[in-house]
């Protein structure tokens, strides 16, 4: 809308070069390459792909490159390409129990079937700079290491189905009867939004929310604004397979593997007329190591779970069309940014508005016109 303005097309040419200028920085320092953007930024390409909602590393990597480490704007990026790429099919479910675990911990029982692995997490560092990383030092190599000494190579089954086998969880999904085919996944991608949504599309929805936004929204539920108080059930971070059935072979065949970060909260449900009293899920499942994203989503999840289990409505996080509605960042910026935008003919008419209304109040109370005229004067 700019190129209407006096010289606007040379000046918005312009911008891109000075972008670009500011994009590359001192000539001086070597260019940093998508390899280093992916290896040594790899916690924001994981938000990346996962809020981008394209499992894509390189990709990630070229659209923080492109957009300066501004995440939202690598988001947006990431999100237009995707638009253009054909859709093959569908994946079958992901089997997360079979995850090669690569961090695993649980809040709720110490000691666990296959133990509790720390993995990479800054869950126990001081927080305090280190001056070290300024220089490009030699690095030693980790060392195997776990928080629990029973671990053994013993399967992990999942903390939810522990407590569920003693019947005091709520059941999982149910594989489809007489080994019928899975529904088909909502895709909000591919149709339009309409409330109320079913659980499949919100987690959908959550899962490539803001994670600032869902973050502020899980902390609130745990202040009083929601009346819950959850438990992290299990968070794990490793690498599943991703199966595709090919009809000709008669067999699902996997096409690669990607990493995730899984949570699932414990809620206490008291229970209802037809219920009783058991423990609820929440939760959460994200591309990458997004441990506080998934985290996070899993809080909101069984906050939004509110009117299905027949609980007050009273918080937002417990209100679908608010949280739903608010929690992608592309829209939200692409919303908020249409401020900066041409307005000239809106703002010259509220201007006219504002002027005409100040008149028949001062029309209406002349002496407030005189007391204003004073001041001013003064």
């Amino acid at each position: 809308m700019y190129v209407a303005v006096k010289g606007g097309e040379a000046a918005i040419k312009a911008a891109h070069e000075l972008l670009a200028d500011r994009r590359r920085g001192d000539r001086a320092l070597p260019a940093i390459s998508l390899g280093q953007i992916s290896e040594q930024m790899a916690l924001a390409v994981d938000r990346v792909m996962s809020e981008g909602t394209l499992y894509d590393r390189e990709l990630a990597a070229l659209a923080i490159k492109q957009a300066r480490g501004d995440m939202i704007e690598a988001i947006f990026l990431l999100r237009a390409y995707r638009t253009t790429l054909p859709r093959m099919g569908y994946s079958k479910p992901v089997d997360t129990s079979a995850m090669q675990i690569q961090r695993r911990i649980s809040a709720t029982f110490k000691d666990l079937p296959g133990g509790q692995i720390l993995g990479p997490t800054f869950d126990y560092t001081h927080r305090l700079l280190d001056p070290s990383l300024a220089s490009d030092g030699d690095v030693p190599a980790p060392q195997e290491a776990c928080l629990s000494e029973e671990q053994t190579d013993e399967p992990m089954p999942r903390v939810s189905d522990l407590i569920a086998g003693e019947g005091l969880m709520e059941p999982d999904s149910a594989e489809p009867e007489n080994g019928g085919d899975w529904d088909e996944p909502g895709d909000l991608t591919r149709k339009p939004m309409q409330f109320p949504m079913s659980r499949d599309l919100r987690l959908q929805a959550l899962s490539r929310g803001d994670e600032g936004f869902l973050l502020s929204l899980g902390y609130s539920t745990q202040r009083g604004f929601g009346r819950s108080h959850p438990f992290a059930g299990e968070i794990r971070i490793g690498e599943v397979d991703v199966e595709v059935d090919v009809p000709e072979l008669g067999f699902p065949v996997s096409v690669g593997r990607i990493q995730v970060s899984e949570c699932q909260m414990v809620n206490q449900f008291k229970g209802s007329k037809t219920v009783p009293p058991q423990f609820t899920r929440g939760y959460g499942l994200v591309f990458g190591q997004s441990e506080r994203k998934s985290m996070s989503m899993a809080l909101c999840d069984r906050a939004l779970r509110a009117k299905e289990l027949e609980e007050d409505i009273l918080a937002p996080a417990q209100d679908e069309e608010f949280v739903i509605s608010h929690a992608d960042n592309v829209q939200a910026t692409g919303f908020v940014e249409h401020l900066k935008l041409p307005h000239y003919v809106d703002f010259q008419a509220e201007l006219k508005l504002v002027r005409q209304m100040q008149s028949e109040f001062y029309d209406t109370n002349p002496q407030t016109d005189a007391d204003d005229k004073q001041e001013a004067a003064q």
